[in-house]
């Protein structure tokens, strides 16, 4: 797997507090790194195996958590002005790696569910505006799933 993060990608270990009754999972404080701002939060579910992607936003900071599962994250960079253009990267997050992914603007985002049930929790800095965003079938980025 491709360790190398991308310029604008951070990885961000979360704190997962054990309790007997149910452990608690923290996603993402103000003070934390990767924050930016709050628009809206919402929840994802991927199907094992699925493919979700290619999006790029272009403004909106993302904020990727999995509580719940194992989701696969691959991101592009072909932003010309990058230190890393041309570059991809991938990461697995969800119960064995549990953290944040934070992918600031410009970068492609694709992701592939891989337990029998994953949720993905994004915290965006903005709320979803269709306009915004730009999207790819799977087949136009050189990557092998």
């Amino acid at each position: 797997m491709d360790t190398l993060l991308i310029d604008g990608v951070q990885v961000t270990p979360q704190k997962r507090i054990v309790n007997p009754r149910g452990d608690i999972l923290h996603a993402l404080k103000r003070s934390a790194p990767g924050y930016v701002d709050f628009g809206e939060a919402y929840f994802s579910i991927i199907h094992l195996q699925t493919i979700k992607g290619w999006k790029r936003h272009r403004r909106v900071t993302l904020n990727l958590v999995v509580p719940i599962g194992g989701i696969r994250f691959v991101i592009y960079d072909d932003r010309t002005s990058s230190t890393t253009t041309g570059c991809c990267s991938q990461i697995i997050l969800g119960t064995e790696n549990y953290s944040r992914l934070t992918v600031a603007p410009g970068l492609w985002v694709a992701f592939q569910g891989l337990c029998d049930f994953n949720l993905l929790l994004n915290i965006a800095d903005e709320e979803h505006d269709p306009a915004e965003a730009d999207n790819l079938e799977l087949d136009k980025i050189p990557f092998f799933w």
